[in-house]
């Protein structure tokens, strides 16, 4: 209850909550983690819902009942993160992008601080309709978006009056509001990565659709037959989100720093050939 206070107080100001997004993982030193069931442990990972909510499809990954709540089972956690995060190193490496999802209150800036770490497009407001299936349309919009940003930069609105210069400012921000997490997104992910499945279950149908694999946080009400990388996890603390996209994080910047390091050493082999 007081990881949920916490989070909610992070997005009491817009200038407070900018600062929170920038530091949310500062406490991190990303070379250090390492999946841990015990690191998992203190920070909550293993807690599910209460046993009257339970999906039986989880069964088998929970470990038993405790006053009543499900305990999930941290070393298949620790398994299945391994597996999820395998994949999320391969996507990197064909130079695709993972789109991050997080539209619950708690998971929002945790969401948006990871993605930007990781340079990734995000979605941590309403998911809008036909992001993926309606691709072309959406595209659109978001062009719509970057150019308007960049005549406002460089003062092209001038010729207008102040009411349409306003109107134009309002319009941009609400756009900026709805897809700014994704407006640079120049093309379909290769898959996306959903911290709520009940919240976010639009944006994970449209990833089936249009067979895009998707990779979420499942806790013990989860049906998890839609996700093609599950990890059983508390979604909901704050702590746990933070320790499990701390691991997700990580493996992104070292899938990306890899790839850069290949290339190099190809283009290196390349130029040795050529002379």
């Amino acid at each position: 209850m007081e990881e949920k206070n916490v989070s909610a107080q992070m997005g009491a100001e817009k200038e407070k909550a900018t600062e929170e997004i920038v530091d949310c993982f500062s406490g991190f030193d990303f070379s250090k983690i390492e999946i841990s069931m015990e690191e998992m442990f203190k920070n909550g990972v293993h807690f599910g819902h209460h046993k009257s909510r339970k999906n039986p499809k989880m069964d088998e990954f929970i470990f038993g009942v405790r006053n009543g709540v499900n305990i999930l089972d941290l070393q298949k956690t620790a398994q299945k993160l391994k597996e999820a995060l395998a994949f999320v190193s391969q996507v990197i490496a064909v130079g695709q992008k993972i789109l991050f999802v997080g539209t619950k209150k708690q998971a929002k800036k945790i969401v948006e601080a990871a993605a930007k770490r990781c340079e990734m497009p995000y979605v941590t407001e309403r998911w809008l309709g036909g992001t993926f299936t309606n691709y072309p349309v959406i595209s659109g919009r978001m062009k719509y978006l970057r150019d308007g940003q960049d005549k406002l930069e460089k003062g092209e609105y001038g010729k207008y009056t102040k009411f349409e210069q306003m109107k134009f400012t309002e319009e941009l921000e609400r756009l900026e509001t709805k897809m700014g997490g994704i407006k640079h997104m120049d093309r379909l992910p290769g898959a996306i990565f959903v911290t709520g499945v009940v919240e976010d279950n639009l944006a994970v149908k449209e990833a089936k659709i249009k067979n895009i694999p998707v990779i979420a946080f499942a806790d013990s009400n989860i049906d998890p037959r839609d996700i093609d990388y599950i990890i059983p996890a508390n979604e909901d603390a704050v702590s746990s989100l933070k320790i499990l996209m701390a691991y997700v994080i990580k493996a992104v910047l070292a899938a990306k720093q890899k790839a850069v390091s290949d290339k190099v050493a190809l283009e290196k082999v390349a130029v040795e050939v050529k002379n």
